[in-house]
C-alpha cells in the first residue's frame, strides 16, 4: 500500500455543491444565443472548462459565436448565483481532517476568479497550499496536467497522491496521472446507504 503524501481536490462537484447553479447559468446563456445544450451532456462533460464546450457545440451546431465572450457571460449568470453555493460535507469534512497534516491542493477545469469566490464563499481557501485552475494548464481533463500541476505546486510525487473527482472525465485525468483514484459520486452514496 502507497503511504499518501498529498490530497488533491476537483471542486465544483467534489468540494462545491454547484453543478445544478451551472446547469442553470447554462440554461440563461443557452437560451439567450441559441444552443442545445442537454442536460445529460452537461454532465457528462463536467470538468471541461466551458470555453472549450462553447468551442465544441459551435462547431457541431454551426453556430456564430465567440466561445471567449459566451464562456464570460456564463461565468456572469453563474456568480450571479454564488450565494446559493454550499458545501458538500462528506468530502469538505475531509479536506478538514487533513489541513496542516498533509499538503493539498485544488484542481479544477473551472477558472481562477470564480474557483477563489468559491473557495472564499465555503470558508475553505486557506487549507490548500495551490489552487490549479483550467487557466493554468494546456490541456484540460481528461488529459492529467491539472492534477499533475497541482501534485507539482505541493511537491508531492504524484504516485503519493490521492485525488477526489466526481465525474467520469475528471477519474480519467487522475488515473492518467498516476494517483489513487476517489471517486466522490461512490463515497456520496456509501454516505446515504450508511444513514
Amino acid at each position: 500500500m502507497i503511504e499518501i503524501k498529498g490530497l488533491i481536490f476537483d471542486c465544483d462537484g467534489t468540494l462545491a455543491d454547484t453543478m445544478p447553479l451551472h446547469w442553470r447559468a447554462w440554461q440563461t446563456v443557452s437560451g439567450r444565443h441559441g444552443i442545445t445544450f442537454p442536460e445529460d451532456r452537461f454532465y457528462a462533460l463536467g470538468g471541461v472548462p466551458s470555453r472549450d464546450i462553447l468551442r465544441m457545440l459551435r462547431e457541431e451546431q454551426s453556430l456564430v459565436l465567440d466561445p471567449l465572450l459566451v464562456a464570460k457571460e456564463k461565468e456572469e449568470e453563474y456568480l450571479k448565483l454564488m450565494a446559493q453555493v454550499g458545501p458538500i460535507h462528506e468530502v469538505v469534512v475531509i479536506a478538514r481532517d487533513h489541513a496542516g497534516k498533509l499538503p493539498m491542493a485544488v484542481a479544477s477545469g473551472g477558472t481562477r476568479q470564480v474557483i477563489h469566490k468559491v473557495l472564499h464563499h465555503l470558508g475553505i481557501h486557506d487549507l490548500f497550499q495551490a489552487i490549479v485552475t483550467s487557466e493554468d494548464v494546456a490541456h484540460q481533463k481528461p488529459a492529467p496536467d491539472i492534477f499533475l500541476e497541482a501534485a507539482h505546486r505541493i511537491s508531492v510525487e504524484p504516485r503519493f497522491c490521492r485525488a477526489y473527482e466526481d465525474t467520469d472525465l475528471g477519474m480519467q485525468a487522475i488515473r492518467a496521472a498516476d494517483m489513487d483514484a476517489v471517486d466522490v459520486r461512490e463515497l456520496l452514496k456509501l454516505t446515504k446507504d450508511q444513514r
